[in-house]
């Protein structure tokens, strides 16, 4: 996930429900075996929104275990703060949209990304992991930590 910052705004992608994450998101997606997770960050935000990224920073993990599934999903954080390009007309993933910082957060989002949207642009570098039942869609136990 790539966090893309002009000044004083940011750019998020307005999913819809038939993408599964309904609501207002930064852009993102899969790492592609076997390119490096900064290179699938930068070609995800190209692909969904046009821009090339650049200056992009890490922000932090997010990891998602369920232990009874035995399964464990990573997503990495870059906050980037220059980019080259224009913005794609049809955009794949769902309407652009360049909002203020502060006021992002009034926009309909997952409740995950509103707890993390936050941490994308505070000092240093954050990790957060959830161990998660899948089948109940419950959170069994939450760490959060914040590196200077």
């Amino acid at each position: 996930m790539c966090m893309v910052q002009d000044g004083s705004k940011v750019l998020l992608v307005n999913r819809p429900d038939r993408k599964g994450f309904p609501g207002y998101i930064a852009p993102g997606g899969k790492v592609d075996f076997p390119e490096s997770i900064v290179n699938g960050a930068i070609r995800e935000v190209r692909e969904e929104t046009g821009l090339l990224v650049k200056d992009i920073v890490y922000k932090g993990l997010d990891e998602f275990c369920d232990p009874v599934a035995g399964l464990r999903y990573m997503v990495f954080n870059y906050l980037a703060t220059s980019f080259e390009g224009e913005l794609l007309e049809s955009p794949p993933e769902g309407e652009l949209l360049w909002v203020e910082k502060d006021e992002a957060l009034q926009l309909p989002m997952q409740d995950w990304f509103k707890r993390r949207f936050p941490l994308f642009f505070a000092p240093g570098t954050f990790e957060r992991s959830v161990e998660w039942d899948a089948r109940d869609r419950i959170e069994l136990k939450k760490t959060d930590r914040r590196y200077a």
